[in-house]
């Protein structure tokens, strides 16, 4: 409960201040984009050990896990990717110009994992073998939009 605190507070914080330094115009909005990832990949990490069998599955631990990445993955992100807040353009961001070409599929692909949280989500709780078939559709659609969208190792 405290980690979801937290992320909302920092995230809250980043929606609500509408003016970037000059000299750092994206930096705001690369850094709630990256928090959200983030908070999204705590709870992979707390979901994907136990996919693998390396922690016992607590059925309460995966309902959360679902729950918070469900969250995290419907919160309106629109206003963190302006045009121009690129790799190439900004060194601390990993996306890539394709994400803003015409004929991008990024929108598309943030609703698969929307689809595949929402699948993880009603799944979560209901046994290891539940969640074991949830979670690879998750990973995918991870998967998908970095390929497309993200520099390698960013």
């Amino acid at each position: 409960m405290k980690r979801i605190l937290l992320a909302t507070a920092a995230l809250a914080m980043f929606a609500g201040a509408s003016v970037a330094d000059e000299d750092e115009p994206f930096e705001m909005q690369i850094d709630a984009r990256q928090g959200i990832m983030d908070y999204r990949a705590i709870q992979m990490g707390v979901l994907g050990p136990m996919v693998k069998g390396e922690v016992e599955y607590n059925a309460e631990a995966a309902q959360k896990a679902a729950d918070a990445l469900l969250a995290a993955s419907t919160i309106d992100t629109s206003m963190l990717w302006p045009q121009g807040s690129d790799s190439d353009a900004v060194a601390s961001s990993g996306a890539l110009p394709a994400l803003w070409a015409e004929g991008s599929d990024a929108g598309a692909k943030g609703q698969a994992m929307v689809d595949a949280a929402t699948a993880l989500q009603a799944a979560a709780g209901g046994g290891l073998d539940a969640l074991k078939a949830a979670f690879g559709p998750v990973g995918g659609a991870c998967g998908d939009c970095h390929k497309a969208y993200r520099k390698p190792n960013g």
